[in-house]
């Protein structure tokens, strides 16, 4: 969570500064700020609210200076307010801070500092940075040798920038379990959370590792965890700066759903033919038979998607598969080994739960795979393995086109390991071909939007809302029930539908709006009749599903594919429906209420 830049260079810092802000606002936006070094003295200027809230303060400014940094936060330690807005200084305002990460020993560590005559300002954890480096540079008279106290210090979490009238023209950089990336042009250097802040500026880009601290002035001074210098080689990344424009569209919410046929079609594209084949990683068929079971960790959508990987495999290739939440995973001493097979799916590629568990899983001799959507991201730096989904950026918090893509992959990966243990087959080769052909399915099921229109009229006033579907069905009603959540604040729940006698049934009145998935003839009917329990206590039914009708129910059909494949068809009229309820109620889609698009904190 939180978004951090830095520049230091021939410019005046704080149009980059906001600039770099605004293209990672979907990591937080709960309150934002900028420090710049200007004549020997740091001018700060934060406030609550949205960068816009800060931009517009800034016109009654008169700063100026070629270094600064700056924040846009996602509370974790206190709540949403000026004082708690980054940068935070020392009293002395030697030092000026941004961090993104948690301090997890802060109230010690403030404890400490209290009883050496600090104050504190704010609520936050980070406020204990620049107050530390104030205490050990008194006592060490050297910045570097202050940082290094410092953050031998810091438990947690961190990528920090710090500048200093002490430093001069230098930031500062230093990271730990959360991202930081640096970048150069003519004009300077730059240091950010993620790469859109810097891509419109250069291509060409540093990865700091664990323990690394940088010096950015005129040149780039790296150092590892003991302050010894090293060298480090960029990396180009190419990345179509079009893809981060809303191109006419009124939400990157609503263009990213529109995306999806072509997201699939991009990730897929190289890998299936003839045979599968991925680039920069395979298994051998050896291994392939020595598995005992998969794993698959991951954390909100990609957990969904997770679920519907695990419906693939198990169906297609007969191996136990289980799916966990991430930040469960390595608190419940999961049985895995070197015989275990573990997938980690993430969009950002920086997901704290998701990595940590990866380590752990690592540590245990497992084989370690990752899929995400974010070259040369934190994730693809620990797994062993790395298949990348080229879904473009997606920068509304609800995820869409990376769920879709996620799903194809997944499926792409178990028609490999399907191929690789038992040869071809007719079905293999059948469910290829249909997920070659999936985008122009696809673009059926887009084109319906004055239909999701309407439900959403119907609906956007409703206190509850509920899905239901079994087997892979469930898995879509979960996500479809997690959209509506995450955008329109309505409540939602999901639920095998089999278990509505069990206790949901409870909730049901007149008038509750359900949606029935039912993609899948196995279950089909089952589910119907569950439908018609909740019917016949006064509930409106909305059925996802392949049929064209059904006795006094809504149908909202889709084409008829293979039930491995049909999240990728049945999610999108629930996406839809998610994203025109929130329109309704008059709500920001791409911003919700306490989401951030990265989760890069436990």
């Amino acid at each position: 969570m939180c978004g951090i830049v830095g520049y230091v260079g021939k410019d005046e810092a704080l149009p980059k500064l906001t600039k770099g802000l605004k293209t990672l606002e979907y990591r937080g936006y709960d309150s934002a700020g900028v420090a710049v070094l200007q004549n020997k003295e740091i001018y700060v200027v934060k406030d609550k609210g949205r960068i816009a809230n800060l931009e517009e303060l800034l016109k009654h400014e008169h700063i100026k200076g070629n270094i600064g940094i700056a924040h846009t936060r996602w509370a974790t330690h206190g709540v949403p307010s000026k004082e708690n807005a980054h940068p935070h200084m020392d009293d002395e305002k030697r030092f000026a801070v941004v961090h993104n990460g948690i301090i997890e020993n802060y109230l010690e560590l403030k404890d400490f500092l209290i009883d050496k005559g600090y104050t504190f300002k704010s609520q936050t954890d980070t406020e204990v940075i620049p107050l530390l480096l104030n205490y050990y540079y008194k006592k060490e008279k050297d910045v570097l040798k202050a940082l290094g106290k410092t953050l031998q210090d810091l438990k947690g979490s961190y990528a920090i920038l710090v500048i200093s009238p002490l430093l001069g023209k230098t930031i500062l950089a230093a990271k730990k379990n959360s991202p930081l990336v640096i970048g150069k042009n003519e004009s300077g250097i730059f240091a950010a959370s993620d790469i859109p802040a810097l891509i419109s500026y250069t291509n060409e880009f540093y990865f700091l590792e664990d323990g690394d601290v940088a010096l950015l002035n005129d040149t780039i001074t790296f150092y590892n965890d003991e302050f010894k210098p090293i060298k480090k080689k960029s990396k180009k990344i190419d990345w179509d700066m079009e893809a981060t424009n809303k191109n006419g569209y009124e939400d990157y919410m609503l263009k990213e759903i529109m995306e999806q046929p072509e997201a699939l079609k991009n990730t897929l594209n190289g890998i299936i033919g003839k045979k599968i084949e991925f680039l920069n990683f395979s298994l051998d068929k050896d291994y392939l038979d020595s598995i005992t079971n998969i794993h698959i960790v991951a954390c909100g959508t990609a957990m969904h998607a997770g679920l519907s990987g695990k419906y693939a495999i198990e169906k297609l290739c007969r191996i136990p598969v289980t799916v966990s939440v991430a930040s469960e995973f390595r608190y419940q001493d999961p049985i895995i080994n070197a015989k275990t097979l573990c997938i980690f799916i993430s969009q950002s590629g920086e997901t704290a739960d998701t990595i940590a568990a990866l380590k752990l899983a690592r540590d245990k001799g497992a084989v370690t795979l990752a899929i995400t959507n974010v070259f040369e991201s934190s994730i693809t730096r620990e797994a062993k393995y790395t298949i990348y989904t080229h879904a473009g950026p997606e920068i509304a918090v609800a995820s869409t086109k990376a769920y879709t893509s996620q799903v194809g992959i997944l499926v792409a990966l178990t028609l490999y390991i399907k191929e690789i243990r038992d040869g071809h087959s007719k079905e293999s080769d059948k469910l290829k071909e249909e997920l070659i052909n999936l985008p122009k399915l696809m673009d059926v099921v887009l084109a319906d939007k004055d239909i999701y229109k309407d439900y959403a009229k119907r609906m956007y006033k409703v206190r509850d809302l509920f899905y239901i579907g079994r087997g892979n069905d469930y898995n879509i009603a979960m996500e479809g029930s997690l959209k509506l959540k995450e955008i329109s604040y309505i409540h939602s729940e999901a639920y095998p539908a089999g278990e509505l006698k069990h206790g949901p049934i409870a909730l049901i009145e007149d008038g509750t709006f359900v949606f029935g998935i039912a993609t899948d003839a196995k279950v089909e009917e089952k589910t119907l009749s569950n439908l018609e329990e909740v019917k016949a206590r006064g509930a409106n039914i909305v059925l996802v599903a392949d049929k064209e009708e059904a006795k006094d129910m809504d149908i909202i059909k889709i084409p008829k594919v293979n039930p491995i494949l049909a999240p990728i068809l049945a999610v999108i009229p629930l996406q839809f429906i998610a994203y025109y309820i929130a329109k309704e109620k008059g709500l920001d889609v791409d911003m919700p209420r306490n989401l951030a698009k990265s989760v890069t904190v436990e």
